[in-house]
Parts: structure tokens; C-alpha cells; sequence
């Protein structure tokens, strides 16, 4: 996994007025937690971080005042409407360092036919790995399973240097049969409408 070089300043204003300036000036608030130190309060330009999230479990390397510290995204909130960056948590981490952490579980391949449907039971798994060596993604293969198969933890090949972190039996997908529903039809074709239909009554 390459490193994400960003440039990051101390923040010595707290708060939400403080929060909201900072982000009016295309920053944002983040916090590095880990290694029994003290919460650390930098700002992050929005961009840089925004491009740097794109990759899942991102190894970022932060440059404060000269100093380079590693760190991977632990917590991210975000603008419920627009999306954009409001607050970030940090993982401090060093190299050589075993982390755990969640990676995006993808699939390939196309299900045997009859239109079943396939399930994410977990969308991602938990794994530790070394901090500089964390896999980005696991792939899963489901060509040909059939409705009921299910693929558990312990039957996803690993990245080498990544262990499970999890129950291994956990499921992880699962394939459910497809529901067909019946369609009644109310009318046929000609047929007259449901409603009596009564005659007049002769006149006198």
C-alpha cells in the first residue's frame, strides 16, 4: 500500500463556532488518537483527505510542523445532504505494527441460473495486518453456488500477512432463492364489469 502525503496544522481552537470556520476555509477537523498519547487536533485540507478516503483503510502520511507521523482513517463523519467532510478520527500507527481493520468485501463471478439472488451478510471483514501493508479490498469468488450456499470467513483466502479477526464461522454472503410472485388476474379479456347491472323499471 503506497503512502498519502498531506500537509496538516495544529488546532488550537476548539468547539463548534471553531469547527465551522475551519471548514469555511476548505479544512477539516480531525483528531489523531493512539499509542497511549494525548488526543492530538490538527486541520487537513478537505481535498487532499476527500481523494485520499477513496481508498479504503488509506495510509496517510501526516506532515505537523516538519514532523512525519503515519495514520489511517478510523472514523469519518460526514454532511448528511451534501456529503462533504465534517470530522475525521485518525489512528496513529507505526511500521511493523499490527492493526485491525475492516476491508471491503467484493465478488466475482455470475451465480448458477435461475435468477437467485446473492447477499452481503457482512460487507466487510475484519482482518489484522501490518499498518503498512493493510489489503485494500478481499474478492470473493461465487461462480456457479446455487440458492442456500453460503460462504463463511473462514473459506475467503486471505492476503498473505493478513489474518481473520472475526468468528470464523461468521457468514459472509449468502445465496437466497429468488421469490416469484404469483399475478392474479382480475378481468378477462371481454369479460363484463363486476358491478349488477339493474333494469329500468317499465313506466306506468
Amino acid at each position: 500500500m503506497s503512502e498519502v502525503k498531506i500537509t496538516a496544522e495544529l488546532r488550537t481552537e476548539f468547539g463548534k463556532g471553531a469547527a465551522r470556520r475551519t471548514r469555511r476555509a476548505h479544512l477539516v477537523p480531525a483528531v489523531i488518537y493512539g499509542h497511549g498519547a494525548d488526543p492530538k487536533h490538527v486541520s487537513v485540507p478537505g481535498h487532499e483527505l476527500l481523494l485520499a478516503l477513496r481508498t479504503a483503510n488509506v495510509l496517510i502520511s501526516l506532515e505537523i510542523d516538519g514532523k512525519s507521523e503515519l495514520v489511517i482513517p478510523k472514523a469519518v463523519q460526514r454532511d448528511p445532504l451534501r456529503g462533504h467532510l465534517e470530522h475525521v478520527d485518525l489512528l496513529s500507527v507505526k511500521r511493523g505494527e499490527k492493526v485491525t481493520v475492516e476491508i471491503p468485501v467484493q465478488t466475482e463471478g455470475e451465480l448458477a441460473p435461475g435468477g437467485n439472488l446473492l447477499e452481503h451478510v457482512l460487507n466487510t471483514l475484519p482482518v489484522e495486518a501490518e499498518a503498512t501493508h493493510i489489503p485494500t479490498a478481499v474478492t470473493v469468488s461465487v461462480e456457479g453456488l446455487e440458492a442456500g450456499a453460503s460462504i463463511l470467513a473462514k473459506d475467503i483466502e486471505l492476503p498473505k500477512g493478513s489474518t481473520l479477526a472475526t468468528d470464523e464461522d461468521a457468514v459472509v454472503i449468502q445465496i437466497v432463492a429468488a421469490q416469484v410472485e404469483a399475478v392474479e388476474e382480475t378481468e378477462e379479456e371481454g369479460e363484463e364489469p363486476a358491478a349488477a347491472v339493474e333494469d329500468a323499471a317499465p313506466e306506468a
